[in-house]
């Protein structure tokens, strides 16, 4: 019987290491920003739906924020200011990245590829690659509201720069975000917990 490789390679995520360039409090792998991403995903997905009555199909973006990364696991996590050094680095890397796409596609069972390949190579639902990217985007804006609050000020211009992208992407669904669930995580696990006993108190 064939052997096909596709969760171990999956699973290897985990060892990929994330902000390689940057002195890191917490450090974190590519495992953990997939989850992390996917969670972000479905809470965007529902505040569209929820709030803006929007008729964004969750299921799909967050299966699709799943596998965003999952060619890192043969490429590793390229840093973002050097993939964007200049447009040839660029265009090599979405080489490279197509070329680890194949070859991961390969890992697949034949009876499931079809299932994957929607995911992995997906280049049709891009109203849905939209909101996984902002997820993306609104993960890192985490990371290094974290690593400030731990005093670490190397990702002070990090911050700015990703405050920028997201501006640019124009979605409400991150205004939302950033108001109402981002400023949580500058506080302190007793100022959660006394947040959470003092709710619904009265006045």
């Amino acid at each position: 019987m064939e052997n096909h490789h596709f969760l171990a390679y999956m699973y290897r995520l985990r060892y990929i290491k994330r902000w390689s360039l940057m002195r890191n409090v917490v450090d974190e792998n590519v495992a953990e920003h997939s989850y992390h991403v996917s969670l972000i995903t479905h809470i965007l997905c529902s505040i569209a739906n929820e709030v803006f009555n929007k008729p964004i199909h969750t299921e799909r973006a967050v299966s699709l924020a799943l596998f965003h990364d999952a060619t890192e696991v043969f490429t590793g996590d390229i840093p973002t200011p050097v993939k964007h050094h200049n447009n040839q680095i660029l265009n090599s890397f979405r080489e490279i990245e197509e070329l680890a796409s194949d070859h991961l596609m390969n890992t697949v069972p034949d009876v499931l590829k079809m299932q994957y390949e929607t995911l992995i190579q997906n280049k049709d639902d891009d109203e849905l690659i939209q909101y996984v990217k902002a997820a993306d985007d609104l993960d890192a804006y985490i990371k290094c509201i974290s690593e400030l609050s731990a005093g670490n000020k190397e990702f002070a211009t990090a911050k700015k720069d990703i405050e920028l992208s997201l501006q640019n992407m124009n979605m409400p669904e991150i205004d939302y975000f950033l108001s109402y669930l981002a400023p949580s995580f500058e506080k302190t696990l007793d100022e959660l917990s006394l947040f959470s006993r003092n709710k619904g108190k009265p006045k």
